[in-house]
């Protein structure tokens, strides 16, 4: 019989229930990965741990160099996609393989640019797809940080690790090995394959399937517009890359000193404001009150 016996959840068990994060409730936070890449050796003294930060959403690709503490995270740089747009002449294509790339490499010049050690790690000019790290070159050695995928599925061929690629590639020193790259197959990494990939010659030949098929209109239609066909993907990219390291600095702030900001709360008021509103109130209600009198007084003379 104690087989059937349904298990109550007494009201001890409610007592003693830990609430989550509320991160984590939202499905935002791995806190165990998270704990593990912040922590810290008592012995550094306070140095910063850098984690390159690659988030990936429907339109952008966002990358951010990031270090912990007690109040929360800081950001020392970040790039965004939407940049390789505005800046870098690279109009569609923007969360691709290559896009990540390019945006990763974006991040690394531009924190190498910072603190000063961009001369000294250039990394790798022309897109190889062989597996690089950066060692290093006199007395500085080179910026070191972790990857941080967050919630992201770390399968082979996955995006951030394009982003990866590329902030290795601009000079960055990132643990990692070859074997979640696209194009890594048996054990060894077809570079070939890889560099494709990092140049868009995937998407150039859907795009030939697609027109030679009619049916470019429906997932290029961006391409098709901007005049961007699969001979000139490759060349486009490798374009952008030699403007981000040409000025990989961050676009200048516009100067809002003349623009006045929106006010969404109402302005407080003070007591001599709001007496006179008081005031204006009840002489509106007198007089309106007394042309209702005449109103009526008028009526009364008329029906007689």
């Amino acid at each position: 019989m104690g087989l059937f016996v349904k298990v109550q959840k007494d009201s001890a068990y409610f007592k003693r229930f830990q609430v989550k994060f509320r991160r984590r409730r939202e499905a935002k936070t791995d806190y165990k990965a998270r704990r593990k890449m912040i922590q810290q050796a008592k012995n550094k003294y306070n140095t910063p741990k850098y984690r390159f930060v690659v988030r990936i959403t429907n339109r952008d690709v966002i990358c951010q160099i990031v270090h912990s503490k007690i109040k929360g995270d800081f950001v020392l740089a970040a790039a965004y996609s939407h940049e390789l747009k505005a800046r870098y002449g690279m109009p569609v294509g923007l969360t691709n393989y290559a896009a990540c790339y390019a945006t990763g490499l974006l991040l690394a010049r531009r924190v190498l640019t910072k603190v000063g050690l961009a001369d000294k790690y250039v990394g790798v000019k022309d897109v190889d797809g062989k597996y690089f790290e950066s060692e290093q070159v006199g007395d500085r050695r080179p910026f070191t940080c972790i990857l941080d995928t967050g919630l992201a599925r770390t399968t082979s061929g996955a995006r951030v690790f394009a982003a990866l690629k590329g902030a290795v590639d601009g000079g960055l020193a990132i643990p990692h090995s070859p074997a979640r790259f696209s194009g890594f197959s048996g054990g060894k990494l077809d570079e070939a394959a890889h560099r494709g990939r990092l140049l868009g010659e995937h998407v150039a030949d859907y795009l030939k399937e697609a027109v030679s098929s009619g049916n470019a209109g429906d997932n290029f239609s961006q391409y098709v517009k901007n005049k961007l066909n699969g001979d000139k993907i490759s060349a486009a990219w490798l374009e952008t890359h030699k403007k981000i390291r040409a000025d990989p600095s961050p676009a200048p702030k516009k100067d809002r000193s003349g623009i006045k900001p929106k006010r969404y709360s109402t302005k407080a008021r003070t007591t001599a404001t709001r007496l006179h509103i008081q005031e204006q109130r009840r002489t509106a209600f007198r007089k309106k009150a007394q042309e209702m009198a005449e109103a009526a007084a008028d009526s009364d003379l008329d029906s007689e």
